[in-house]
């Protein structure tokens, strides 16, 4: 799809970090953007910045683990500038640093509920505004290189959970939307120098409210200085362009996907192997 100046887009998690990066590539390009983020402080900020460069933009409170909260947010945007052509379901928290096992109850529902459910909630309040309006249109999907291996150096089970969730509702969608007009992608970077290690501070009251996690900060220092949000936030609009359909921000990373894929075919050569044995025992 091309990127054309007056265009609506919609971007989850536009406060800050890759989805500052995204709103900003896109103003840049003349899309009228709807910075959509739980913080209404930092969407204001993003907001700023779009405008200081000749943007335009609006700021808009979402939690969108809410689903009311996102078919309102969509909503203004549409009011404000029109059918949503971009819509990025980008807004993700952190979890790391704790084993499976002895993760909260309530820190499950939050990285559900924002991760996974703020995906499929955004799908369902713009899928079928983009379908009604019949236009050209395309939807990203923030996932993770952790939506595609898990990394065995640190403990992010849960994060990448939610990101492989994320991987297959897009393949799903893109399955469901083929031949509709409707682009999809899906968003794997690796290291980004945002500040997903404190996203805590943003938990909503309902989910227990702002708190620390100490145990997410060692993130900090991994992603600090590492590849930029407004590098990201362009890789993101040339692949929109380029109906790309999966992201990858990070071409280093390729050799975990590899290392993962190794063991799946050395898995199904052992099914082979066993399928051949078993067969040649019945024929005795």
């Amino acid at each position: 799809m091309k990127i054309e100046a007056g265009m609506a887009a919609y971007v989850t998690g536009g406060g800050s970090g890759i989805g500052r990066g995204m709103a900003m590539s896109f103003a840049r390009r003349g899309v009228r953007v709807g910075v959509c983020d739980i913080s209404e402080a930092d969407a204001a900020e993003t907001v700023r910045l779009i405008e200081a460069e000749g943007g335009a933009a609006r700021a808009i409170r979402v939690d969108v683990s809410d689903r009311v909260s996102v078919e309102d947010a969509v909503s203004a945007v549409e009011t404000a500038f029109g059918p949503i052509a971009i819509a990025c379901n980008n807004a993700g928290i952190a979890m790391h640093g704790v084993p499976l096992h002895e993760i909260s109850a309530a820190d499950w529902d939050w990285v559900i509920g924002v991760n996974i459910h703020g995906v499929i909630n955004g799908i369902q309040a713009i899928v079928p505004r983009m379908l009604a309006a019949g236009r050209p249109a395309h939807i990203v999907n923030t996932a993770s290189i952790g939506g595609f291996q898990v990394n065995p150096n640190f403990l992010t089970g849960a994060y990448s959970m939610t990101k492989y969730a994320v991987v297959a509702l897009s393949e799903g969608l893109r399955n469901e939307l083929e031949g509709r007009n409707i682009g999809i992608s899906i968003l794997a970077p690796a290291a980004v120098d945002t500040k997903i290690h404190l996203s805590e501070r943003s938990r909503p009251e309902r989910l227990g409210g702002a708190t620390v996690r100490p145990q997410n900060h060692f993130m900090g220092d991994l992603i600090k200085g590492q590849m930029q949000p407004a590098e990201i936030g362009e890789r993101v609009a040339n692949a929109i362009e380029a109906d790309e359909f999966y992201i990858f921000t990070h071409p280093e990373t390729k050799q975990w996907l590899d290392r993962r894929h190794a063991a799946i075919d050395a898995a199904f050569e052992s099914a082979e192997r066993f399928g051949s044995a078993a067969t040649a025992a019945a024929a005795e």
